[in-house]
């Protein structure tokens, strides 16, 4: 059984992830189970993350996959920071499933490796995700916690942004971090 494509085998799952695309923000196709590192746009993963919320919308306020991946790249060392802005990019194009569903779906973790290896490849960041990076997402739930569903003990405060101002705070992140506006990358 083909954990994407449900019964099918694998010779028919794999032509059915082939034909699955998404039409982006930018009207570009993307396939996220076979991403051509040439259809994927900064803008449209800075305008996707922008609009989906974290904890599945479980928040006292709307927060954006966009601003937390803003404040995770201001809180790396400066090496790493395009890495922090980026490592959600994929759920630009799969959405911000919860860990404790994600870890129950089949495939899901592979095509998640995929797309941000594509992410990779696409802005110029070395593989893998510098574990850096994962400790300080990782920490960041402790405050998100805090500050947006419950009491947490870190002292960092966050004050959620709403959808226009998150996705144009990621774009500036970006043009920061790799030196060239957006419309270059």
């Amino acid at each position: 059984m083909d954990g994407i494509t449900g019964s099918m085998g694998s010779r028919e799952g794999a032509a059915a992830r082939a034909l699955a695309w998404i039409q982006t923000f930018s009207g570009r196709r993307v396939c996220p189970f076979n991403p051509a590192v040439e259809d994927l746009a900064i803008e449209d993963i800075a305008h996707a993350l922008s609009l989906i919320c974290r904890y599945g919308g479980h928040v006292r306020r709307f927060y954006s996959v966009a601003q937390h991946s803003v404040l995770v790249s201001r809180l790396v060392a400066p090496e790493h920071a395009a890495w922090g802005l980026l490592h959600d990019a994929s759920e630009a194009y799969l959405a911000d499933v919860v860990t404790p569903v994600k870890r129950f779906m089949a495939n899901y973790q592979e095509t998640e490796t995929g797309l941000m290896r594509a992410v990779a490849a696409r802005f110029g960041l070395g593989w893998p995700q510098p574990h850096e990076v994962t400790w300080i997402d990782r920490g960041m739930l402790r405050v998100e916690r805090r500050d947006l569903m419950g009491p947490a003990r870190l002292d960092m405060r966050i004050e959620p942004w709403d959808p226009a101002r998150a996705e144009e705070e990621f774009l500036e992140r970006f043009g920061e971090l790799l030196g060239r506006p957006a419309s270059e990358a």
